[in-house]
């Protein structure tokens, strides 16, 4: 899956009534969910203008907020653009419990739960169906991107592996939904640390994910899906505790 591709999930059109506010959020979304990544330009005006729906002048009040808000730096010019330098922050002491208390513990577990739900799915409808080359491809080069992550990139990476299974699906709806999911539970993430033991079990576990949905198990594929993300939820709580 392309970054273009990938941009279709997350730059969805918005709706009139709130184009602004949606802008930024749909913007916002893209960055903090990597994929565009630190140091890269978001596609042109004009074409952002028309995948989002909206009039260019909206979208350069939109990226004039981010700018101002230090997520984009805009450059004038031939090669000039809106690029993303917004840098997820080094998790701290304390961190996670202060994204959790800006929460909430109930919206936490509803954030929870709302991702349980929505990736389990999309694993289960991948699982059914029958793969091109190119698509099986795209999986496993996902995987291979995310094994071989760097730690700087590995928050991003891991994230551009788990959209592209609810893209995969052909679903933008569904993308949509685990692109809304991702992020609800983003500076979550980005607050615990990365231990190099979590992040082997991970692999094993995203390994599983690949192998079910390649063979054509929808059960195997919810069942893997389940428990890196009921994994992932102790860890959060382990945190907490």
């Amino acid at each position: 899956m392309d970054r273009p591709a990938r941009l279709m999930s997350v730059l969805r059109p918005v709706r009139a009534g709130n184009a602004f506010e949606e802008t930024v959020e749909r913007l916002l979304q893209a960055i903090k969910l990597g994929v565009v990544p630190p140091g890269e330009r978001l596609p042109p005006e004009r074409e952002l203008a028309v995948q989002l729906g909206i009039s260019r002048v909206t979208l350069r009040e939109a990226i004039r907020a981010l700018q101002d808000a230090g997520y984009l730096d805009v450059r004038r010019g031939r090669y000039g653009g809106a690029f993303v330098t917004y840098r997820p922050p080094a998790p701290g002491a304390g961190d996670l419990r202060r994204v959790v208390a800006d929460m909430g513990l109930e919206d936490l577990e509803d954030a929870l739960t709302f991702r349980m739900a929505v990736e389990c799915g999309a694993a289960q409808v991948l699982a059914t169906r029958k793969l091109t080359r190119e698509q099986r491809e795209i999986l496993c080069g996902r995987l291979e991107e995310l094994n071989g992550a760097a730690l700087q990139d590995y928050r991003r990476l891991d994230t551009a592996f788990h959209l592209s299974i609810a893209e995969l699906t052909g679903s933008p709806l569904l993308a949509a939904a685990c692109a809304d999911a991702r992020l609800r539970v983003s500076d979550l993430l980005n607050a615990i640390p990365m231990l190099q033991v979590n992040i082997e079990h991970a692999a094993a576990q995203h390994r599983a994910i690949v192998a079910a949905i390649l063979a054509g198990d929808p059960e195997a594929a919810r069942r893997a899906v389940a428990e890196h993300l009921d994994g992932t939820a102790a860890l959060l709580r382990g945190f907490l505790s």
